[in-house]
């Protein structure tokens, strides 16, 4: 039974927010709804044009006759700005500043809208790079990372520093810290494909040992890792054991007080 456009327009749209960067097929919608397959088209540039109106992300269209659309969460340069400068200046209050020049923030991270949000900004930075599995660690980076994957419509892989049963078997790295200790994190080995394209996701990076160690496990898979994301980086140290990242923000404390600011990216 044919609907009318107005409901036809919000069961399409539903189905491309719940399921983001996953194709939805405009002929199988088009004889679901006992309508042309211009229709729609028609219909999706509609919800198109008010999505980027809302500054909430854009939606594709492929080409051919099996060609599908699908929506890619990509908060606009106002939007984005706007959030992110918020949240620095949300953070940047003495009451947040911990021992050793860090900020309390998990309660935000777990905040399933702040981390929405973070996961679907975070994406938008390297959704041009086509990453095939998003690859983090326990335990604050997972909230992020698991937005960013669902924004991209890939599965999430997570690196534990306790190796458990219930993983099956796993690959184990060691890694060297900012102290000079050593770590050893774990992953299953059948959750990334050899020769996957992997993108890294963490929460928070000063001399950024841990994604160096996710870059070593990423090796171990021969998996190509195509870029690394950061919710925070702190300015110092100025030499990171990893030099190639995109953060959302920028940490920096003078006397004592933290400072968080918008990164340029």
């Amino acid at each position: 039974m044919r609907v009318k456009r107005t409901e036809r327009l919000i069961r399409i749209a539903s189905r491309l927010l719940l399921r983001p960067s996953r194709s939805l097929s405009l002929t199988e919608a088009a004889a679901g709804f006992k309508v042309s397959k211009t229709l729609i088209s028609d219909d999706i540039e509609i919800i198109s044009e008010a999505l980027a109106s809302e500054g909430v992300g854009s939606i594709a269209t492929g080409r051919g006759r099996s060609g599908g659309a699908y929506f890619m969460p990509e908060p606009s340069g106002d939007r984005r700005r706007h959030k992110l400068q918020g949240l620095a200046e949300l953070l940047s209050v003495p009451e947040r500043l911990l021992p050793g020049g860090l900020v309390y923030y998990t309660d935000l991270l777990f905040d399933p809208d702040w981390a929405s949000f973070l996961g679907f900004a975070t994406a938008s930075l390297f959704s041009e790079n086509k990453p095939a599995v998003v690859l983090t660690s326990e335990v604050k980076g997972i909230p992020v990372a698991f937005f960013t994957a669902y924004a991209l419509g890939v599965p999430l892989a997570v690196c534990r520093f306790r190796n458990r049963p219930s993983d099956g078997p796993a690959v184990g790295v060691h890694f060297p810290t900012a102290s000079g200790d050593v770590r050893t994190m774990y992953l299953g080995t059948r959750v990334i494909s050899p020769s996957s394209r992997v993108l890294i996701v963490d929460d928070f990076m000063r001399g950024g040992s841990t994604a160096a160690g996710m870059l070593l496990m990423a090796r171990e898979f021969d998996a190509s890792v195509v870029g690394v994301g950061v919710f925070i980086a702190s300015s110092e140290p100025a030499r990171k054991s990893v030099t190639d990242y995109r953060s959302l923000l920028e940490l920096s404390v003078s006397e004592g007080t933290p400072k968080l600011s918008v990164s340029e990216t």
